[in-house]
Formats: C-alpha cells, structure tokens, sequence
C-alpha cells in the first residue's frame, strides 16, 4: 500500500508541480496555447489555482514523508478531486469536450485519496 501511494501521489504531485508552476510563472499568452479557458479567467485567479496546484502537490508528499500531520495528504488529494469536477465544468461549459485528462486526474486523485487512508 505505501509504494502504490508514492507511485500514485509521486506522479499525481508532478503533474501539478508542473501545472502549477506554469500557471504562477507564464503569461496568459503562453498559457493560451495550452489552456484556451484562461482567455475567460481572470489572470490573478489563474495565478491562484496555480498556486493551490503546487500547495496541493506539496501536500501530497511532504506530510507522509515527514510524519507531520500526515491527513494534509488525504486532503490535498480530496483537494484535487473537488478541483477536477471545477475543471471538468469550465471545459464543458467553454465546449471543450476533450476532458479525458481531467477524468484521468479526477480518478488518480481518488486512488490517492483512498491510499492516503493508510497515514491516518
């Protein structure tokens, strides 16, 4: 259970790291092309989500590896659940129908929410 949670929460922490980062760091230009929904977002709450993006993977990873208030985990992960059915939302309502990678995201934050249990 605790390798299938760093496989999980490892890769699930990455990609957000990632995401985040870009989103905190680049202009609404060079987000453009990767995220068309940020022409209809406000940039200061795109910074906000990539902030909560990078908290979120930190929060995956650094209280199991610490031993600090290990449940920060489970709520990271519920975290980016609740952030997936927002996402999947403003893609659907923009007639973005390409949402498998949210539903990928969706259900990979689920598995690590479920895994997560085993820090309580």
């Amino acid at each position: 259970m605790n390798v299938a949670y760093w496989i999980v929460a490892g890769l699930l922490a990455l990609f957000y790291l990632y995401g985040g980062g870009v989103k905190v760091v680049q202009s609404r230009e060079r987000l453009r092309p990767m995220m068309a929904w940020v022409d209809s977002t406000p940039m200061p709450a795109v910074r906000a989500i990539g902030v909560v993006e990078v908290l979120g993977a930190l929060g995956l990873v650094l209280p199991p590896l610490t031993g600090v208030l290990p449940w920060l985990a489970l709520a990271a992960a519920i975290g980016f659940v609740v952030l997936q059915v927002g996402a999947t939302g403003v893609h659907l309502r923009l007639g973005d129908r390409q949402v498998a990678l949210n539903i990928t995201l969706f259900v990979t934050a689920i598995v690590a929410a479920g895994l997560a249990t085993t820090w309580l």
